[in-house]
């Protein structure tokens, strides 16, 4: 067949199809991977999707909670430290101060206390509670299988007494005033380095915690409110043998709910070297990369702290994202913070949810209430009434519009905290028709809003009670939005 006569057969056919009433081909999505099913969260193109199919931007809270957090004992010693109540007031109120999320860490001791015992049903039933009661708030919950210094028995917080090998040759108490020495301590390396080890004894024990991991998978099966489950906190261990401990428990949660998304840490050590090493090794799919980024929070002099800047801090960001897309997975920094009575406190925590912006990240504060250790958050404790006092300055420090919700994916959005302006662009997604959501705290003052998309005026629906706003834009095509306040 000749060039020309293929020409005009094609010519002809692409005039029969305009003369056909048959309909167009719908729009194109930008993300070239499968729709995760509608009514449950889900990891797409890299980022965490809502059930509505739209990009989920976490900004969360961590909070320790009495009765999850197992910090005492039954043999007569004394508590390591004072844990929070937690109602429906703090959820509320969470909710309200722009928070969406509650990461929410309990521990493998309260789950599973004596060896060859079921799981406490006590314990279960306390998280099913605390769950429910953020969930009444309107906060997602990622819950997340703590520790620190490996168990409560040697550290703060973890393993069971019977998960420690080799066995404790001190077992200590409260009040925790030394915890930084005891992470270091002889009895709490072995402990890991069984834990991590290639031994029997370290892989008997690794497919124990999997287990314990699986049940509480099986517990909170269906309920959307959960937005994960963190493997393991502040993991100790070379990346080989800790990927190890990600392949069981992974498998385990798969086993127990199939739609599950699970976090992941790298080693603890990115603590301190601010990066980690990038995947050598095929993705696990449903799953988010959770790093925790305190540049010079712990490890800082006087003099470095005093002179941060925005530029000190980026490189740990920068290294998250590159971390994060070697895994193919979203970027959720589990933990941020810094101590509140710092002088460059509040440069600090707004300079790292502005680079948070920039590398696309969800993150978790540090923390809600502590009155033990630094006593660190947003709140002071009051020795004399027992009771809690909200830090305007952290507050404020924490404020500023970000995305929620985007009905498609981002390409860019930041807030100027100068001009008091929003903007996001974004590629719309034409299959989801929900609309965007965007948090402004009640710390900005705004009283008057006002959005365009596209240049075109939007109406703007507030929800007080979630310190959001919602809003119309999207469909197939790039799209940028700005919310300007007043």
């Amino acid at each position: 067949m000749s060039l020309k006569h293929h020409a005009l057969l094609l010519l002809g056919h692409v005039a029969l199809l305009a003369g056909c009433s048959s309909p167009s081909s719908p729009p194109a999505s930008p993300c070239a991977e499968p729709e995760v099913a509608r009514g449950s969260r889900g990891v797409r193109c890299g980022h965490l999707v809502d059930p509505e199919g739209r990009v989920e931007l976490l900004f969360g809270i961590n909070a320790r909670v009495e009765g999850l957090f197992d910090v005492t004992f039954d043999d007569g010693r004394t508590p390591l430290e004072p844990i929070p109540a937690f109602t429906l007031e703090d959820a509320s109120r969470m909710r309200a101060l722009g928070f969406d999320s509650l990461r929410l860490p309990i521990n493998w001791s309260g789950l599973e206390p004596t060896d060859g015992e079921p799981f406490s049903e006590p314990y279960l039933s306390r998280l099913d509670e605390v769950v429910s009661t953020a969930a009444e708030a309107g906060l997602s919950v990622l819950v997340d299988f703590h520790q620190d210094a490996y168990s409560k028995e040697i550290g703060e917080d973890g393993a069971p007494l019977w998960a420690i090998v080799p066995a404790p040759e001190a077992l200590l108490e409260g009040p925790l005033t030394d915890l930084e020495e005891r992470r270091q301590s002889p009895q709490v390396l072995a402990a890991f380095s069984t834990f991590f080890g290639p031994s029997e004894a370290g892989a008997g024990l690794r497919t124990r915690y999997a287990r314990a991991v699986a049940a509480v998978a099986a517990r909170l099966r269906g309920r959307s409110e959960v937005v994960g489950i963190e493997a393991f906190n502040e993991p100790l261990s070379p990346s080989a043998y800790l990927d190890a401990l990600h392949d069981e428990v992974i498998a385990r949660v798969r086993e127990a709910d199939p739609e599950r998304v699970v976090f992941f840490e790298p080693d603890a050590l990115r603590n301190v070297f601010d990066k980690a090493t990038l995947a050598t090794r095929e993705p696990w799919p449903l799953t988010a990369y959770a790093p925790h980024v305190y540049t010079l929070a712990f490890t800082g002099t006087d003099a470095q702290r005093a002179a941060i800047t925005k530029e000190t801090l980026r490189p740990s960001n920068e290294a998250a994202r590159d971390e994060a897309e070697s895994w193919r997975a979203p970027l959720v920094i589990t933990e941020f913070g810094y101590d509140p009575d710092r002088p460059e406190f509040s440069d600090y925590i707004a300079w790292q949810l502005e680079l948070q912006d920039d590398v696309h990240a969800s993150s978790y504060f540090w923390l809600w209430k502590e009155q033990s250790q630094d006593s660190w958050g947003i709140h002071d404790f009051d020795p004399e009434t027992g009771g809690w006092k909200e830090r305007p300055e952290v507050l404020s420090a924490l404020a500023r519009v970000a995305p929620e919700r985007i009905p498609g994916f981002p390409v860019r959005y930041g807030y100027d905290r100068s001009a008091r302006r929003f903007e996001l662009t974004f590629d719309g997604e034409p299959a989801v028709d929900a609309q965007a959501v965007l948090r402004v705290p009640p710390a900005l003052g705004a009283t008057n809003l006002s959005a365009a998309c596209d240049g075109e005026s939007v109406v703007v629906t507030r929800e007080e009670a979630h310190a959001a706003v919602r809003l119309r834009c999207g469909g197939a095509g790039r799209h940028t939005l700005v919310l300007s306040l007043e």
